[in-house]
């Protein structure tokens, strides 16, 4: 990542201010005032560690004050910082065997509107298993349809699978996705209505069932059916087959049942998942995992809608560094972040061992 500072002035290294920001987030810094103090805390072999140095009379090295971290910080490069953590996560870990399952999904960083200006947008892609491959900050003045793209030109699509909330089911999607040898699941609604129209008409009760499923959460029963249907045609790029999935759900409180059908389609040919109906049931039921598992977590666990950061790039930097923190817990078997973040912020070398500097 580029410096973003002058060069006349500078005393603390580019490098070791942006890895000591990111140490402490893993340890369970949620604002800048808690970065400084993890880091003035911090003993002076921790911060030999993190690339400060000493200095020349004392051989002592003095920590940067929590606003140095706060300006320099404000002024990075987002895009460069999300690129530079994504890359990171992809090469800490081997990629696990099988198909690369991506969720694509947005979020409001809601504590940075101010009188004058919206508040920031983001747009991140993380693989089901937790792990946040890019981010993207959305034009003010727009949504996230155009910004789908530019998010995903960084991550190796090979084989992937990608799936999104219904806003992303649009025509240039698809032929992007196939264009970089991915596929998709999109979900039909009915603000796509000739295509929901087509796959609501398919004569659904002559389909065999592919997958069924019963569960208990949340105060309620839940029983889940999949059916896929192969066409020889459909009004949309690349489709191969349709899917109906039925959700029926009873209220443990109330007895009240409800019943939902949700339709999409998809570019997997038939035979594509070693088992069809499980497979593509998880990962329709896996796609909100980006909610559960990351905008959940950075919102309860660091209380980012809380957060009154403002300053320029802020938000964006901060909410990429919990994007990191997140991704190396789970990478190393971490489920509960809480906890993880508890544990490493216990030791002042953990987050250094986690980040391969010690």
């Amino acid at each position: 990542m580029p410096d973003p500072r002058a060069r006349r002035g500078i005393r603390h290294p580019w490098t070791a201010l942006l890895t000591a920001a990111a140490a402490a987030v893993l340890a369970g810094a949620a604002s800048i005032t808690a970065i400084g103090e993890w880091v003035t805390d911090a003993p002076q072999r921790v911060l030999a560690l993190l690339g400060f140095r000493p200095d020349p009379l004392t051989g002592l090295i003095r920590p940067p004050h929590a606003t140095t971290i706060r300006l320099v910080l404000a002024a990075a490069d987002g895009d460069a910082l999300d690129r530079a953590i994504g890359h990171f996560l992809q090469e800490r870990r081997a990629p696990a065997p099988g198909r690369k399952i991506i969720a694509v999904d947005g979020k409001t960083l809601r504590g940075s509107r101010t009188a004058k200006q919206p508040a920031i947008a983001l747009f991140a892609a993380m693989t089901h298993s937790g792990q946040v491959l890019a981010q993207r900050q959305i034009d003010g003045k727009s949504n996230e349809i155009p910004a789908f793209a530019p998010l995903l030109d960084s991550i190796d699509l090979a084989s992937a699978v990608i799936t999104a909330d219904a806003l992303h089911t649009q025509h240039d999607h698809a032929t992007y996705l196939h264009k970089r040898g991915a596929h998709y699941l999109a979900v039909a609604k009915r603000n796509h209505p000739a295509l929901h129209e087509s796959v609501r008409r398919l004569p659904w009760r002559d389909v065999r069932l592919d997958h069924h499923e019963r569960g208990r959460a949340h105060h309620r029963d839940e029983i889940r059916r999949l059916k896929t249907a192969t066409f020889a045609h459909l009004d949309y790029p690349h489709a191969r087959q349709a899917l109906q999935v039925v959700r029926r759900r009873r209220d443990l409180g109330t007895g009240k049942l409800t019943i939902e059908r949700i339709y999409l389609v998809t570019s997997l040919p038939p035979g594509a998942a070693t088992d069809p109906g499980s497979e593509l049931a998880t990962w329709i039921r896996g796609h909100w995992r980006i909610e559960n598992q990351l905008h959940h977590v950075r919102d309860r666990t660091f209380h980012e809608d809380a957060s009154k950061t403002r300053t320029r790039r802020l938000p964006r930097v901060m909410a990429g560094l919990r994007n990191l923190a997140i991704g190396v817990h789970r990478q190393d078997g971490h489920s509960n972040i809480a906890a993880a973040l508890r544990r490493t912020g216990r030791d002042h070398l953990r987050p250094l061992i986690a980040l391969g500097l010690a």
